[in-house]
């Protein structure tokens, strides 16, 4: 198999390549053995290899970075696909890039951004609902009213409007959105951690 190899790694490098500008988000691992000739184990282990030598990110069967090949197009940006991110009370942070998905900046502005999928009903109010795709740009910090992306003490995260400081408590306020089903419900946490400030919501189809 070595002797092959780098040809072999060459399709696999222009065929993700091709994929990614022609549908702006990375392939399967099926799709890129069917693509090359190989059967779904063979695959597999080439792109395990090419992970090894740093030519592409493969992690849990995704392709997670693509350092060798041209992902952005002129006036686009690549934002990763991170997962979901509970609108209701707080979850387990956890991270894990699905795909990359390819954005006009003419639209969406420049910046460090990445994605993430709502789940819950919290946000109603905001037109966030549960499927929508939320831009989140990454920041330390935020203002009043801003919608965040927030990691408290405890290692929790949720997606809420972020109020300032309780005068009573001395605690951080972060509202719901959503007074039809939480009228006046807000989270109090001591510490707060911001991965970021939400820019603007896919809707879900």
């Amino acid at each position: 198999m070595r002797s092959k190899s780098i040809k072999i790694m060459e399709q696999i490098s222009n065929y993700i390549g091709n994929h990614y500008r022609q549908h702006h988000s990375t392939p399967t691992t099926r799709e890129i053995a069917s693509a090359v000739g190989l059967s779904p184990a063979s695959g597999y282990k080439y792109l395990v290899e090419m992970n090894k030598q740093g030519i592409l990110s493969y992690e849990n069967g995704k392709i997670t970075n693509l350092p060798k090949i041209d992902k952005t197009q002129t006036g686009y940006f690549s934002a990763p696909l991170v997962g979901s991110i509970r609108c209701g009370d707080p979850e387990a942070e956890e991270e894990q890039v699905e795909m990359y998905i390819s954005l006009p900046e003419a639209i969406f502005g420049k910046g460090e951004f990445y994605l993430l999928r709502a789940v819950g009903d919290s946000m109603e109010d905001k037109k966030i609902s549960e499927g929508d795709l939320v831009l989140i740009q990454k920041q330390p910090a935020c203002e009043i009213g801003d919608i965040v992306v927030a990691l408290d003490e405890n290692g929790e995260n949720t997606l809420k409007i972020y109020s300032g400081i309780d005068k009573k408590t001395k605690k951080v306020v972060l509202k719901y959105a959503n007074e039809a089903i939480y009228p006046g419900k807000r989270i109090l946490v001591n510490e707060l951690s911001i991965q970021g400030v939400a820019k603007h919501v896919i809707k879900a189809l």
